[in-house]
């Protein structure tokens, strides 16, 4: 991202320069609304340069493009590109930036693009022209939107508009606090959810979907692994119809197909968008320890194939969901749950857990640092469950990450690249570890395994093993032993201290002398102090 001089002389990235202008709005309105009128903007930049740089090509007419109308619709379709009528293009509304009535204006906009874009009905913003909304604090954030090219192919190329995107989603959350958990999970866990589940090809499935980051974590590691975008197709819903607005404009800036993430009100428990949906992956982050989510009126529902959840905590109703979705023959989940879920009795927890495994489906678990969410203390785990699995049946493995991890500010912590990479390959260097049989039956299987679960980085992993404090390979047999707890701490262990080479004697002898040293010097200071105060008639 490119970076500019700050009234100090320091270096300014482009986002906090924007997140800076954007938030002079807050004087007037709190961020969960003004969050709709930054992004939207960014929103209608984006998608008018796009515009713009292809009715430049129209218009030149050469080569392929000869002889073509730029004010023609089909045209841009044919290219993924939305059509921007001429009232609603970047030019116009920058124009227009002092005027009194913007807000109208841009509302108008949003109207004309909708109009001309069936995918995009009824997912814009349309809240500018409210009187809480100052016309001159708006005008200055188009002008300084206006700066940046977010939407042409140097700027695609560079993602500079996932990066601002991005970037106002994680500083809205921190913003608004409690709330901003419901549309946004930390970028760094999203990373660590998707590297681990290596969502290459197949159905992608987010039933609590928020604006939409894990669709589009699953996207960039696709295309960073030279993978084919469209092997993939995702599903999801959301019953905030704000927070789903925002996921349909995230998908869709980045050319994500999001004509099957659903809203209603009800939500995924009471009314599934995806009734009939067997998806290759579920990567989700529900919300914790929801009491109100109409347990009572789904007490004999078909999802619950391994114990009815209780009604006063929705957490496993979300385990049983997921796995209700997931296709039999090697379906893989990965889900952010609070701690509690490890460990619970209450109203069946424990029973259901010992259900998932006994059935062998739960195929790993993560324990999280604390600090890593904006919207609550609550300390989390990640977990991972397999239908059909092909490897390390009868197992589970259990790492322990609660101490890795940055503090970015007082009261946030991410983790860093070599973090999410440390956990990531011990979990894929477990996986794909264990090969049994005969020569032909284990390169029989180890191309099918290849196939089928490696990434192309996988095959570089160093052999796995245990390490007391980190992670430990558990059998069902270790985990019953623990009352079916999935806590990693009870089997990972404490790490050993590391062996200075000093021996334990030496080490007893070389304390024993500096406290012998210390007592000295405290009595020759005591003796000092002593004669001082009686130079001048003072005695102990």
């Amino acid at each position: 991202m490119a970076k500019k001089k700050n009234s100090n002389g320091a270096e300014e990235t482009l986002e906090k320069k924007l997140w800076t202008t954007a938030d002079k709005l807050r004087k007037n309105i709190d961020a969960a609304e003004y969050k709709h009128v930054v992004l939207g903007l960014i929103f209608l930049k984006y998608i008018s340069d796009a515009f713009e740089e292809h009715y430049a090509k129209l218009v030149a007419g050469e080569g392929e493009y000869a002889g073509a109308d730029p004010e023609d619709k089909d045209e841009y379709g044919a290219e993924n590109v939305f059509f921007v009528p001429e009232n609603a293009r970047w030019a116009y509304i920058q124009s227009q930036a002092k005027m009194p009535n913007i807000g109208k204006l841009i509302d108008d906009a949003m109207d004309l693009i909708e109009a001309d874009n069936a995918t995009l009905k009824g997912i814009l913003p349309k809240t500018f022209g409210r009187s809480n909304l100052d016309p001159q604090t708006l005008g200055g954030l188009i002008d300084t939107i206006g700066t940046i090219a977010l939407g042409d192919e140097k700027a695609k190329s560079q993602d500079v508009l996932g990066r601002v995107y991005e970037y106002f989603l994680g500083q809205f959350a921190l913003a608004e606090g409690q709330k901003g958990g419901q549309f946004y999970t930390p970028e760094s866990i999203v990373k660590l959810l998707v590297e681990m589940l290596e969502p290459y090809k197949g159905r992608v499935y987010d039933p609590c979907c928020g604006s939409g980051g894990m669709f589009v974590q699953s996207e960039k590691f696709i295309e960073s692994h030279q993978g084919r975008l469209d092997d993939i197709s995702v599903y999801g819903q959301e019953s905030n119809q704000t927070t789903y607005r925002l996921c349909r404009m995230n998908l869709a800036i980045r050319g994500i197909d999001g004509s099957n993430i659903k809203w209603n009100t009800e939500g995924s428990f009471l009314n599934n968008a995806h009734k009939d949906l067997k998806a290759d992956y579920i990567i989700a982050n529900p919300p914790f320890n929801v009491s109100d989510w109409s347990g009572e009126l789904l007490r004999d529902d078909a999802r619950w194939q391994y114990g009815v959840p209780p009604t006063g905590n929705a957490n496993f109703g979300w385990v049983q969901h997921f796995l209700y979705h997931l296709k039999p023959d090697g379906g893989h989940a990965g889900f952010v749950l609070a701690n509690g879920s490890l460990s619970s009795n209450t109203g069946g927890e424990g029973a259901i857990r010992q259900k998932l495994v006994e059935n062998d489906l739960v195929e790993c678990i993560v324990m999280l640092p604390k600090a890593l969410f904006f919207n609550t203390g609550i300390p989390a785990c990640l977990w991972f469950l397999r239908r059909g699995k092909k490897q390390r049946n009868g197992e589970t493995l259990f790492i322990d990450a609660s101490e890795l991890g940055v503090m970015i500010n007082r009261k946030n912590r991410v983790l860093e690249a070599d973090d999410i990479s440390k956990v990531a390959n011990t979990y894929h260097s477990w996986l794909n570890q264990e090969v049994t049989g005969n020569e032909e039956e284990v390169k029989s299987e180890r191309e099918k395994v290849k196939d089928e679960t490696l990434s192309p980085s996988t095959s570089n992993l160093l052999p796995y093993e245990d390490v007391k404090g980190f992670c430990k390979s558990a059998t069902i047999q270790d985990i019953q032993k623990h009352k079916f707890v999935l806590t990693p701490g009870r089997y990972v262990g404490i790490p050993d201290e590391e062996d200075d080479g000093i021996p334990f004697q030496e080490k007893v002898d070389t304390l024993t002398a500096r406290l012998r040293e210390q007592m000295n010097q405290t009595q020759e200071l005591d003796k000092e102090i002593t004669v001082q105060l009686a130079k001048i008639g003072i005695k102990l």
